[in-house]
């Protein structure tokens, strides 16, 4: 086993290499390796060749390639899909049929009884994430298959080994019962956890969401500038820089009077400057800032 672990670990990490290098060259060699390989949930786990894979078929503009890579990850959510299923089996009570079959065993021979041994339980997968509690409401049960579907956007899930069912189900229950019932705050809060895990310009949430480096706790409650992608937060930075440049220089630079009356605040705590914007035979035109609540508006 560890054998094979190695040699998918090394076709991933030239993989990953053709990624950086934005070239493919190769690429097919490498997929076809994989291809007649009898991967396993386990080596997925380990090796996340999956998110290797995916990565290259987001990239590469040759069709046989993304062919064969759609394929390989098709076939590798068959898997997850299977160990889903078994999971869920074992949770409804699969446990009676083995219990069953294993007092037929005693009755056809009496001499395989045994003294009864604590047992140690069983890990079907590698989780974090406690059992979700059942709920009937239809509006919740409707807002986790969304989180579900949000979370296997772009097969991200697949790669890594996460069970999005049970993961949306967690961040789903954190939101409920942070609200309290499911009116109009409760949708909102979902509908901005949906639109920021499917946005393609931000994988790096969902990504966190589905190793568990963002917890289901902390999602739930994350503000819109909390879930923004990297590039957007240093826009907003920048834009609130600007605004603050602007607001000092309309303090400094002008002159303060109470001859104008703010139409939004009705103060009179005013600043204004003028300047030429026209020809110079034209009125000047007057910039003026309310000092109280930061309104501004112009006249020649």
């Amino acid at each position: 086993m560890m054998g094979k672990e190695e040699e998918i670990a090394r076709i991933a990490r030239r993989l990953d290499k053709m990624v950086t290098k934005k070239s493919a060259e190769g690429a097919m060699d490498l997929l076809r390796e994989l291809k007649a390989m009898p991967v396993t949930l386990h080596l997925l786990q380990s090796t996340r060749v999956g998110m290797s894979v995916n990565a290259l078929r987001k990239q590469s503009s040759d069709e046989e390639v993304v062919t064969l890579a759609k394929s390989l990850i098709k076939s590798w959510k068959k898997l997850l899909d299977a160990s889903d299923a078994k999971a869920r089996e074992r949770r409804r009570g699969g446990s009676l049929p083995t219990s069953s079959s294993k007092e037929a065993s005693e009755a056809q021979d009496p001499s395989r009884k045994r003294p009864e041994l604590p047992r140690m339980p069983s890990t079907p997968r590698i989780t974090t994430f406690p059992p979700v509690p059942v709920t009937c409401d239809a509006v919740r049960t409707k807002c986790r298959e969304m989180l579900t579907a949000a979370l296997q956007t772009d097969h991200d899930h697949v790669a890594i080994g996460a069970d999005c069912e049970c993961l949306a189900g967690q961040i789903e229950e954190c939101i409920f019962r942070d609200v309290g019932n499911t009116d109009m705050k409760y949708k909102n809060r979902v509908r901005s956890r949906l639109s920021n895990l499917k946005d393609a310009k931000n994988p790096g949430l969902r990504r966190k969401v589905l190793c568990g480096a963002i917890t289901p706790q902390q999602i739930a409650v994350m503000t819109s500038e909390e879930m923004a992608s990297d590039e957007l937060k240093e826009i907003r930075k920048a834009m609130t820089k600007e605004a603050i440049r602007e607001h000092q220089m309309a303090r400094t630079g002008g002159t303060q009077t109470d001859l104008f009356t703010c139409g939004k605040c009705r103060k009179k705590n005013c600043t204004y400057t003028q300047v030429q914007t026209r020809s110079s035979d034209e009125p000047m035109t007057t910039f003026v800032v309310c000092n109280e609540c930061g309104n501004r508006w112009k006249f020649c």
